[in-house]
């Protein structure tokens, strides 16, 4: 089963503008071939699927925690998506509709990705950055616990590499702080999957790291990451579960070279995460006559009521 928690995994600074084209970049990172959605569906299903989990402990806890990860990063990706589309952080919502003959999202003809202001109000889905949908053809789960740990190493070093890609198109500190973010945590389950294959295969996968090159230390937005260890961390995410994780990611085993030196350990639970940010509500994208306030007093009272 899953809990969840009202916070992302880290905190997002606040977009300058409204752009939606960065938004739609972003969302490369959810919907694409190597994005998240693709990663939490590998990992989720093979974690379903995985057989003699008593018997092979290890492996199935390691594919198991990182699916937790996973769907945090799902998270992750799709707030920082609206945020991009929504502009900067605004508590002040329209009172009401307005004046909608003045085309009021007459800007939002020129992006690349109109179907997410038509369709999802300015939000995310899971499509790519040129709003072609996320597939399930993208999920990969053999039953054979070494092609599958091959599988999810591959799948990594691509989703580092498209990540890096989309952090290079992008300006605003809300989209290259999420990637600077899930180019660290990408690199841990590369090498957590590089040695749990070691362990099976004895062959030391974790020597081709970082596939593709990546220096870390050249990406501002990394920096602090690295620095409070997030390279050589993984998390249980349960409080009792999974600990057998660090019979991989442990035993001696190090940060990989380039970076931050020190010894991998395993964390029960989930790291202190950052907030949520309020985006603004917008009447013109439903009706002239809308009326918030009134929507606004029921949440009030509901609020109230459940103090």
């Amino acid at each position: 089963m899953f809990m969840r928690i009202d916070k992302l995994q880290t905190e997002l600074p606040a977009p300058r503008r409204a752009d939606p084209n960065a938004a739609a970049a972003l969302q490369e990172l959810l919907g694409g071939k190597y994005g998240e959605m693709s990663t939490l569906g590998n990992y989720l299903f093979q974690s379903f699927n995985f057989r003699s989990k008593s018997k092979l402990r290890p492996f199935y806890s390691l594919v198991a925690s990182i699916t937790a990860e996973e769907m945090g990063h799902v998270e992750l990706v799709s707030h920082a998506v609206a945020m991009l589309a929504n502009g900067p952080d605004n508590d002040d919502d329209e009172v009401n509709g307005g004046d909608i003959s003045g085309a009021p999202f007459e800007a939002m003809k020129d992006i690349r990705s109109f179907a997410s202001f038509a369709s999802a109000g300015g939000g995310a889905l899971p499509v790519n950055s040129n709003s072609m949908s996320w597939n399930a053809d993208m999920v990969t789960t053999t039953g054979n616990v070494v092609v599958d740990l091959l599988h999810n190493f591959h799948l990594e070093c691509g989703a580092r590499l498209h990540k890096l890609r989309v952090y290079e198109t992008l300006t605003d500190p809300t989209g290259r702080e999420v990637c600077g973010y899930l180019l660290v945590r990408g690199s841990v389950h590369a090498h957590a999957y590089a040695l749990a294959l070691k362990q099976i295969t004895g062959v030391e996968l974790e020597k081709f790291l970082p596939t593709p090159n990546i220096p870390l230390d050249k990406i501002p937005e990394c920096q602090k990451y690295l620095q409070e260890g997030s390279h050589r961390r993984l998390y249980t995410w349960s409080p009792a579960d999974y600990k057998e994780i660090a019979g991989i990611w442990g035993q001696g085993e190090q940060a990989l070279p380039g970076d931050p030196p020190g010894a991998l350990e395993v964390v029960d639970g989930l790291p202190e995460g950052g907030k949520i940010h309020q985006l603004s509500g917008i009447p013109s994208a439903f009706t002239p006559d809308y009326a918030p306030e009134e929507m606004m007093e029921i949440a009030s009272k509901l609020y109230k009521a459940s103090r």
